[in-house]
């Protein structure tokens, strides 16, 4: 098939790269604008970018679909059978989801109808969910609220953390999408609607939901490590200071003072508030680099005792 890509981040990759490995015609890429990034504020090419010019594919970086009136007359001058939508983050118009013979589907990372919106494989984590996947949607002028075309599930590891999960499901999601533009293509797929009756939308990540609260039960603790790695990570005071928990598990040990630390040997034991306990395996400290608590622990003494979150 002919296809228009709009895409931006890694996640987006694999389902770039397995269109053009299964022989599809990609006319052109739309990715978001180069951003600065880091401290230096190094303009930078989003991954999608980078990936299409390697493969020397036209690359569109609008800054608007809606302001930018070249961007539609754009996409129809490539002539697309298909656009194909994986986490660009720009809102398409009316005219660009009508732009092509087979409209516009998306590759979504969640079983919908939940989880519409932003970031739901972190929501999945944070909320303890055991199975996710990938749902390949048409799209319509909602968000996320196209007929479903294609679900590929998978279940989420105990210690599974968000980043991981991403790099899983940027594979199950390009492997559902290059099935799902045979079966379109076959005209064998059965597009399904939505039940909006267990729809549930979530927002952004932000840094708000970072400190840990010991009160919270070991599990929902855990949830929050998992679901806030790599970025911006679960957080607390040790000693006065900011550290990032980077990643835990589940202990066996139980105890009776949430925030206490109950052992120190090569770990971090932390009581929650529900009795049960968490070991901190790997933290980082403001300024510095994420390290391993065994190593953390060679520098800086943590009694038995401490309390957590002061």
């Amino acid at each position: 098939m002919r296809i228009v890509f709009m895409g931006t981040p890694d996640f987006a990759v694999p389902c770039l790269e397995k269109l053009i490995k299964k022989g599809h015609d990609v006319a052109g890429v739309f990715t978001q604008p180069d951003k600065p990034i880091g401290r230096k504020q190094v303009l930078t090419a989003p991954p999608v970018k980078v990936c299409a010019k390697s493969h020397n594919i036209n690359v569109y970086q609008p800054v608007s679909l809606k302001k930018d009136n070249t961007a539609l007359e754009t996409i129809k001058s490539l002539n697309p059978d298909i656009i194909v939508v994986v986490a660009y983050g720009k809102i398409l118009t009316k005219e660009v989801l009508k732009s092509a013979k087979y409209g516009c589907v998306n590759v979504h990372a969640s079983l919908l109808p939940k989880y519409r919106g932003a970031a739901p494989i972190q929501w999945a984590i944070l909320n303890g969910d055991s199975e996710t996947g990938v749902t390949v949607m048409q799209m319509d002028e909602g968000l996320d609220t196209g007929d479903m075309l294609l679900v590929e599930k998978t279940p989420i590891g105990i210690d599974e953390t968000a980043e991981e999960l991403f790099d899983r499901l940027s594979v199950i999601g390009a492997d559902a999408l290059v099935k799902c533009l045979d079966m379109i293509e076959n005209k064998s797929v059965i597009p399904v609607k939505q039940d909006e009756s267990k729809a549930t939308h979530v927002g952004k990540i932000t840094k708000e939901l970072c400190p840990v609260d010991w009160k919270k039960s070991a599990l929902e603790i855990h949830n929050q490590v998992r679901g806030l790695q790599s970025w911006p990570c679960a957080t607390t005071l040790l000693f006065g200071k900011n550290i990032k928990i980077h990643k835990t598990k589940l202990s066996n040990i139980t105890a009776d003072n949430a925030g206490k630390v109950v052992d120190n040997k090569g770990k971090i034991t932390v009581c929650c508030g529900d009795g049960k306990c968490i070991d901190i395996l790997e933290l980082q400290q403001d300024g510095k680099k994420r390290m391993d608590t065994k190593s953390f622990l060679a520098g800086n003494k943590v009694e038995i005792g401490t309390l957590l979150g002061e």
